[in-house]
């Protein structure tokens, strides 16, 4: 019985240890002062949309009277869909993360501020109330903080392959220091 516990106890231990040394989450950075609620949620079969606009240039100039706009998704097996309203305190922050597909933000009230993680500069982009732009998921790490002293708020709308996580926190990658 006492080999038992003991077998026990390091077994425990060894449990523990591998956590402390290879848990995944360990070098995320959570948000703070960061809200999302679901507004609406939804899942989508398979589809393929392709919406195109295209008026030819008369070939008087080299953008004189062009005007193109292609749009185009296409998935594969079930997605899930949502809405969300995402809110930002002063100095609130999503922490770095992505996304498995591309999320659309509009952002509603105040000012957010998105960084990439793949950008040595760590050059800000902001975005205030009636500005929008396109997280493009993936591999696309970033983060979006609230840099000013009111309450950011935004609507994104989000799609991702079903039954995946929508988010996936990401550790700091140095590049920028705040």
């Amino acid at each position: 019985m006492r080999q038992k516990l003991t077998w026990l106890v390091l077994f425990s231990a060894a449990i523990v240890l591998t956590g402390l040394f290879h848990g995944g989450s360990a070098f995320a950075t959570p948000g703070q002062g960061f809200t999302s609620t679901p507004v609406a949620q939804g899942q989508f079969d398979e589809f393929s949309v392709l919406n195109k606009f295209v008026q030819p240039s008369s070939g008087r100039g080299e953008h004189e009277d062009a005007q193109v706009w292609l749009s185009s998704q296409r998935t594969k097996g079930l997605s899930d869909g949502a809405v969300l309203s995402n809110v930002w305190l002063p100095g609130g922050t999503t922490g770095w993360h992505t996304h498995p597909g591309h999320t659309l933000i509009f952002v509603t009230a105040g000012a957010v501020t998105q960084y990439q993680a793949d950008d040595p500069s760590c050059t800000p982009h902001v975005y205030s109330a009636g500005m929008s732009f396109v997280d493009h998921g993936g591999q696309h790490v970033h983060i979006v903080r609230n840099e000013g002293t009111v309450v950011a708020q935004a609507i994104a709308i989000r799609l991702v392959p079903a039954g995946q996580a929508a988010r996936i926190d990401a550790p700091d990658p140095g590049n920028c220091h705040f």
